[in-house]
C-alpha cells in the first residue's frame, strides 16, 4: 500500500526538477523490503506494483542489497532483468535508483530518478546524486 509522505514528496519533484529528470520515486526501508512513499509522474498502474518492493527484486531492490546505485540507459530496451515489466511503462530512458545510507552504512530509503534521455550515468555525476539523495527527509 501506497502511504506518501508529503516532506519526501515535496523534496523528491525539487530533486527530479533540478536534474532535469521527468519521473522519479522514493522509497523507504522497513524491514527487509522497500515501500513507496513518494512518486513523480508514475503512473497509477506503476505505483501499485511498486508500492512494495521485495528485497534485492527491480532497480531499487538491487540497490539496496549492493548499496550502490544501480542504473540503466534504456528503461524501454534494458536486457539486465533489473528493470520490471512495470517500469517499461514509465515514459522515460535513462535510470538510476540511489541508495541512501545512514550514518552505520545501512540502507535507509532508495532514491529513483528517470530522464526521458538515453544514456549512461558517469562515475562522477552518480557520486554527486548520491550526495543529493541522500538529503531526502526521513
Amino acid at each position: 500500500m501506497y502511504e506518501k509522505n508529503d516532506a519526501q514528496q515535496e523534496w523528491l519533484e525539487a530533486f527530479v526538477a533540478e536534474q532535469g529528470g521527468v519521473a522519479g520515486t522514493v522509497h523507504v526501508q522497513r524491514g527487509d523490503d522497500l515501500y513507496l512513499t513518494a512518486a513523480h509522474n508514475i503512473p497509477p498502474k506503476v505505483v501499485a506494483i511498486v508500492a512494495h518492493v521485495p528485497h534485492g527484486k527491480g532497480m531499487a531492490g538491487v540497490a539496496q542489497v549492493k548499496r550502490q546505485p544501480v542504473q540503466t540507459c534504456n528503461l524501454q530496451t534494458d536486457e539486465t532483468g533489473n528493470i520490471k515489466p512495470g517500469a517499461k511503462a514509465v515514459d522515460a530512458q535513462a535510470a538510476i535508483a540511489l541508495p541512501v545510507l545512514d550514518e552505520a552504512g545501512a540502507v535507509r530509503a532508495v532514491v529513483g530518478i528517470a530522464w526521458l534521455k538515453e544514456g549512461e550515468i558517469g562515475s562522477a555525476e552518480e557520486r554527486a546524486m548520491m550526495r543529493l539523495a541522500a538529503a531526502v527527509p526521513q
